[in-house]
């Protein structure tokens, strides 16, 4: 079959036999009301790659293949990227549609027909030199979730291998009991953490509610659990030295020049809490924080959570790293975008295979 290559890198198949004959073989292009065919950039590249398709220029002459992708690249600076995740899809069986923005393509399930079968995959296709931009990493999400459709981002490294992360909103829960203490304990506080003496508060903090950690007779909390009982009427503080009153801003004012983080973190820390959650130091994962579903001593942890701004910008190594650590201890990992109002949005990353 042969097509001709045009100066913007698409192909026309212009003998109607040819063209029915490549569209009903994966869907390839649109068909025109001549019964020719138009493929587009990524389409007629992979079909003449895959040598389903021979290439003409406007006066017949033969075009070989190279030029065709370079012609891509010259009019779409992002096609090199773009194409490899078209190119592995495409070789995995699935029918792929190149998507207006935001998107990079749509791509239906398998066997599915076009025009009848609902797409099943939005797939976005980056290379690993692209910031992760949480913000509008979030705004697909949200996108996807209204047309019910999977979030695939296909990241492209630099050796042009593919690793596909399937995104998707987050709603973290668990089923820990909300019964918090009759009445107010007392708290001591140090330089970086409260210590609890109190043996019924010791007790029902460390046990039942899974509060800091047991020390002997003690419980020793850190500055974001102090925090949050401070807030919900738990705990009193006074100094450690002084023995005087700790108020609620001296604490913050504290906990923030010993953690930059403190702000987005104890936001995080109160929502998954409100979501009856034990939240505990995600510290030997490389994350703020494991949450687990119920008591630690009755439940495995189920999501590492990492608390960031929500206009956090970073590396895709570095989510690539964390997504790995998470799935290798069979978790889930969590990235909580905290807007300056504190209100929290969870976004759920998974390394998949297609």
């Amino acid at each position: 079959m042969s097509g001709v290559l045009r100066a913007d890198g698409t192909v026309h198949v212009a003998d109607p036999s040819q063209a029915s004959q490549v569209y009903a073989k994966g869907f390839f292009g649109t068909p025109d009301r001549d019964g020719g065919l138009a493929l587009d950039r990524y389409e007629g590249v992979y079909l003449a790659e895959m040598a389903r398709l021979d290439l003409n220029d406007a006066r017949g002459r033969r075009v070989a293949w190279p030029v065709s992708y370079r012609r891509a690249v010259r009019v779409d600076p992002e096609f090199p990227v773009r194409y490899l995740v078209y190119r592995d899809l495409r070789q995995r069986g699935y029918v792929v549609r190149a998507s207006p923005p935001p998107i990079a393509f749509t791509v239906l399930p398998r066997g599915g027909t076009l025009h009848k079968t609902p797409s099943r995959y939005w797939v976005e296709a980056l290379s690993e030199r692209v910031p992760f931009d949480l913000a509008r990493v979030l705004d697909l999400a949200d996108r996807a979730q209204s047309a019910k459709k999977v979030l695939l981002v296909g990241v492209v490294d630099e050796e042009s291998d593919l690793t596909y992360y399937r995104v998707r909103r987050s709603a973290p829960n668990g089923a820990l009991p909300a019964t918090p203490l009759a009445r107010p304990t007392e708290g001591w506080l140090s330089e970086d953490r409260v210590t609890v003496h109190a043996p019924d508060a010791v007790a029902e903090l460390g046990k039942a509610l899974a509060y800091g950690s047991r020390v002997g007779d003690r419980l020793e909390l850190s500055l974001l659990e102090a925090a949050y009982l401070l807030d919900t009427g738990q705990l009193t503080l006074r100094d450690s030295k002084s023995g005087r009153s700790v108020s609620r801003d001296r604490l913050e004012r504290r906990a923030r020049r010993l953690d930059p983080k403190f702000f987005e973190r104890l936001a995080a820390y109160r929502d998954l809490r409100g979501r009856r959650l034990v939240v505990k130091t995600g510290f030997k994962y490389g994350a703020h924080f494991r949450a687990y579903p119920r008591n630690p001593e009755h439940a495995h942890a189920r999501y590492l959570v990492k608390a960031v701004p929500s206009s956090h910008v970073t590396a895709w190594p570095e989510v690539a790293g964390s997504v790995r650590v998470a799935q290798g201890v069979r978790k889930q990992f969590v990235v909580a975008g905290v807007a300056p109002d504190a209100k929290v949005r969870f976004l759920s990353l998974e390394r998949v295979r297609p």
